[in-house]
């Protein structure tokens, strides 16, 4: 996975025991205005790891830096001088990233509010589709309760009918 360059950051390696931070800033300085100089330390010794980054506030200087400064010696050292891959950090899809798991709060809030504004709608969505199904269950309820009641209307009981005209004779 190529990983874009920064540009006005420049990777410089070789460096020797006794170059510092203000060493390897002096080295660059003809070259531009630097914004900043880092020499990461080893944690086990204190020491710089024999590399470091150099930070230039213009592209066109941190070009014309490792135009001139790639193969150079620098306190008997030979140095390599490259643009800066971005910083890699743990956690990525390859198990590395190019930023920390914070960068992206600010989009992962949006997110998240976006997903409860979803499920909040379907909510109510779910709701209304329930409140309406059980509208349609009460009027076809009442059709048939009403289809029922035309029904026995209409029906002739033949025991009322002979009922009807026992009396009807009797009455005669």
């Amino acid at each position: 996975m190529n990983q874009p360059v920064q540009k006005n950051t420049l990777y410089v390696g070789g460096l020797a025991e006794e170059v510092n931070e203000a060493i390897l800033h002096a080295a660059f300085i003809p070259f531009g205005d630097i914004k900043d100089v880092k020499t990461p330390l080893d944690q086990a010794t204190q020491k710089h790891r024999s590399f470091g980054f150099v930070t230039f506030l213009e592209k066109e200087d941190a070009t014309a830096a490792m135009d001139n400064m790639d193969g150079a010696e620098l306190y008997g050292r030979v140095l390599t001088v490259n643009y800066a891959l971005p910083e890699r950090i743990k956690g990525g899809e390859q198990g590395w990233a190019a930023q920390p798991i914070w960068a992206d709060a600010d989009t992962w809030f949006e997110r998240q509010q976006q997903e409860e504004e979803m499920q909040r709608i379907q909510a109510e969505n779910r709701a209304a589709m329930q409140e309406a199904e059980e509208l349609h269950r009460k009027k076809m309820a009442q059709e048939r309760e009403g289809e029922r009641e035309e029904e026995t209307d209409t029906k002739v009981d033949p025991m009322a009918m002979a009922e009807a005209e026992v009396l009807i004779q009797g009455s005669m």
